[in-house]
Order: structure tokens, then sequence, then C-alpha cells
């Protein structure tokens, strides 16, 4: 049986009705013109590229300045991706077999796990608490994990609820893939994302020694549009994704890679991820002084990192349904919370510009005052 990607079929059947679109997990996105300014370069280097196939695996450059981003990493560690989503695909397509478990930690981005299940395979899953701050229930995780285990999948910081896995929970996560020697698969795309600290979260990468990061242009540096990504492995590893990767895409585009470099240089990067962070942290605190307003109602557990929110209701309808009713008087749109498997919950991108975030902040009360 097939399982749609529920996150992703929504925003499909949805997203271009919207007048205030609050579903997407990134921040506001940038303009070239921004990203040349940021950059501090002359955008008449963009007439020079050659519109041909880049390396397949991506620029040596390029490589060269993601590894360099992981300790101990080197460009044969790096298989540059169509965006984080064919990383996923591709991890999936090359490690997993017939009569394989994925250990996924939820709530979380559905692609690797939904992948698995399209495949046949058992999917077991570890919740995250609420109540204790989205705390990995290091019980379950134990209980799970078996010999038929072959990955354990986390995203970190985690969609939806922008939670940064403390140390000793990523450990947790390491003893218990090592025991039965899985693979730990590493959604590291909202790192840079970090709302409550200017450190970057630590990598997976070089913890264990069968661990595949991915990462991506998406998130930390707003710049989904080049659909842009990569994944870091065991240089024995890659050559099975890199063929997996000839099959599914060839190659990211020329485009791409060169702008990637771009981003990457050391002048530039730490510009574009403090632009990401403050988006970030003014955007939060202006959601949270709205949500403020009616505390009998709404509450969340403030994200560590992200531009997104998992924000808890009480109300007495069906996060399918109040999420239906914002789109259609207001046009406004946020991600129900049974995309994730959450009912009463719906998650909210607030690193947008303020008038913006506060005109759509405005519909969704009007909406409440009705069902309450």
């Amino acid at each position: 049986m097939f399982h749609p990607f529920q996150v992703e079929q929504f925003l499909s059947d949805h997203e271009q009705l919207a007048r205030y679109n609050f579903s997407e997990s990134g921040v506001h996105p940038m303009t070239l013109g921004e990203l040349m300014t940021y950059a501090g370069v002359d955008d008449t280097f963009l007439r020079e590229i050659s519109l041909n196939y880049p390396e397949v695996n991506g620029d040596i450059e390029l490589r060269e300045r993601i590894a360099g981003l992981y300790d101990q990493a080197d460009a044969d560690n790096v298989l540059v991706t169509v965006g984080a989503s064919e990383a996923n695909h591709l991890v999936t397509a090359t490690l997993l077999e017939d009569g394989d478990e994925v250990v996924a930690l939820l709530p979380t981005y559905q692609q690797l796990p939904g992948n698995a299940q399209n495949r046949g395979l058992q999917v077991r899953t570890v919740p995250l608490v609420e109540d204790e701050g989205w705390a990995l229930d290091v019980e379950r995780l134990e209980d799970v994990v078996s010999n038929k285990t072959r990955v354990i999948a986390l995203v970190n910081p985690n969609n939806p609820t922008g939670k940064i896995f403390t140390d000793g929970e990523l450990q947790a996560v390491i003893s218990a893939a090592d025991k039965v020697g899985a693979w730990i698969v590493a959604d590291e795309v909202y790192a840079g994302t970090e709302r409550e600290s200017n450190e970057i979260t630590q990598s997976l990468w070089n913890r264990y020694d069968r661990v595949v990061a991915i990462n991506s242009m998406s998130k930390a540096y707003g710049l989904p549009g080049l659909r842009l990504g990569w994944l870091v492995a065991p240089s024995e590893q890659v050559p099975a994704l890199w063929r997996r990767h000839e099959y599914a895409t060839i190659s990211a585009t020329m485009l791409a890679n060169e702008l990637a470099k771009v981003v990457l240089h050391d002048d530039v990067r730490p510009k574009i991820v403090e632009r990401s962070r403050q988006l970030i942290r003014r955007g939060f605190d202006t959601l949270r002084d709205s949500l403020a307003e009616r505390p009998e109602v709404f509450s969340v557990v403030p994200p560590q990192a992200s531009a997104m929110s998992f924000v808890r209701y009480n109300l007495n309808v069906d996060s399918q349904t109040l999420v239906r009713e914002l789109l259609d008087r207001h046009g406004m749109l946020v991600i129900p919370g049974n995309c994730f498997g959450l009912e009463h919950h719906f998650r909210f991108s607030s690193a947008l510009p303020d008038d913006y975030l506060r005109a759509g902040l405005s519909c969704l009360h009007a909406v409440v005052d009705d069902w309450r």
C-alpha cells in the first residue's frame, strides 16, 4: 500500500490558495539580488556560468566547502544531491533491504520513514514527550530497537517542534544503534537556525561510524529554490549512493552548484546564517506574544531552533477542520498536526516579515473566536 507524503500532499493541494502562508518550515527566502549583496559580488559572474552538467557527484570545490563544515570529513565523503529530499531517498534505496526495520522519532518529517513504508518495510516509532519539552523517550527507544533495525532516523533540530536533542539523548541513540549495528541517518537541515544560541547544532557525523548526515540550502540559508542538498557518509559507502543518484537525478544543476559555493564561502556563510537567526528570533517573539493573549487556548514549547513552532490548541475541533477554516475564510495556511500524527496541534512558521506575520495572526484570532 502506498503511503502519501502527508505534509507535501497538503502543501500541493493548498499552498497556491494562501494569501498568508505560514506553512513552510524555512525562513523568508532570499532573492538572487539579496544573495549577491550578502556575498559582496557582482552578479555579472552569473553570465559566465555554463549551463552544462556539473560534476555528477557535485563540483569539487563545493564538496570541499561542504566537507569543511564537518569534523574529519573530506570531499570523498560528500555527495551533492537535488535537495535533502533526494538524499533521504538515496539512503532508503541504498541502506535498506527486505526485512529491515526503521526506527523514527515522532513527531518528525515523514520523508525517510515514509519511503521505507512504501518499500514495504516496518517503521517503529519512538515518541518525543511534549510535556517534557519534547524529550526523547529513551526507554521506548531501547525497547523498539532490535536486530532487525537497520536505520534509526532523526531530524536534529527537529521538524516540527524545533527541539535540539541533548548530548545525552544523542548518546542514547548512538548506543542503541551500536548494539545492533544499525545506521543513524541524521537530517540536519535546521542546523544554523538556532533561536536560543549562536552555536551551530553539532552534527552526528564522526560521533559514530555508521552515520549519514544530510543537509541542504533550504532552511538555514533561506534558499529552497536552489534545490541543492548533500549527504556526508563514510567514503566506502558513497559509491553505492552515487550509483543510485545517477538513476534518480544524474546531478543538481550547474547554477545551483555555483551559487552554493558562493553561500558556503567562509566570508559569506556567517552573514546568511545571522540573517536567518534574526528572522527566527523576531518572528517567534511576535508569535509568542500573540499566542499569550489567549493562554486558555494556545500553548507551545518554545523551539530551540528553526522557523517553526508546533502550537497546541484547546478547541473542540480537529486540526484539519481548523486549518481548512483558516484557509477558506482568511486565506491563511498552517500545517495541521495530524500530518505529523498529533491532533490539536498545528505547525506555524514565523520567520517572516513583521507586517505579514501580524496580519496573519489577526486571522488566527478571528477564527478562534468562532470555535470557543
